[in-house]
């Protein structure tokens, strides 16, 4: 597997070796993103991981499962790392040192969304520096939600639905006040047998005094 970063795009290839030179099997470049529906840059972090998942693919279409990295005398950089851990993801069985491979909110482009809520406040820099994807549709802010959509259409898996901390704040709040509603009640249900056995048993006394009484007034009477 070779995986070559240049200024602009990103290109992996699965190569088998021969006596009278390698062979192509199959190969994925970041222009194919766009025919999934990518809209971000097509050489960050995000793009090579996407380009790995595209190339882990087609290497399986072709019966590869195991490939070694060979960067010959290119340097092993974050964005061959990035690709590289695409590859694994998409189902290639490849040797690597998860020490060496990225964060995963580098490869789902968190880290450009939070740089771009920092320089929203200069729009002027804002639409300069991001110039190129606002023109395709993308909001730097949604990469890593873009991200995950293009990730989904790749691996056939559903993208997992992504809640921000305010909103799950807000759904919060709502359960716990019926909890508190719901225990009143409770304890006014428990508290109304007993006073109404008290008033029974006050009633009875009343009624058993009344009867002596009455006994005692009628054998007065009666000497």
């Amino acid at each position: 597997m070779t995986v070559k970063v240049s200024d602009q795009n990103i290109a992996a290839q699965v190569l088998k070796p021969t006596p009278t030179g390698d062979i192509v099997i199959a190969s994925a470049h970041s222009r194919e993103l766009e025919k999934q529906g990518w809209k971000g840059a097509l050489n960050n972090l995000p793009a090579c991981y996407l380009t790995g998942m595209l190339m882990a693919k087609k290497a399986l279409e072709k019966g590869v499962k195991n490939a070694v990295l060979y960067v010959g005398k290119d340097h092993f950089t974050s964005r061959v790392a990035a690709c590289m851990k695409g590859i694994v993801d998409g189902g290639v069985s490849m040797p690597v040192s998860e020490e060496s491979l990225p964060d995963e909110e580098r490869i789902t482009g968190q880290h450009i969304a939070e740089y771009a809520s920092t320089l929203k406040e200069n729009q002027e820099e804002y639409n300069s520096r991001f110039s190129a994807i606002l023109k395709n549709g993308l909001n730097p802010e949604d990469y890593p939600l873009h991200f995950e959509e293009i990730k989904s259409k790749l691996s056939g898996k559903p993208a997992p639905k992504r809640v921000a901390k305010e909103e799950e704040e807000g759904e919060e709040a709502p359960t716990a006040a019926p909890k508190e509603k719901k225990e009143a009640p409770e304890k006014e249900e428990k508290k109304a047998p007993k006073e109404k056995k008290e008033t029974k048993k006050k009633e009875a006394k009343e009624e058993k005094g009344k009867e002596k009484k009455a006994k005692e007034g009628g054998k007065t009477k009666k000497k």
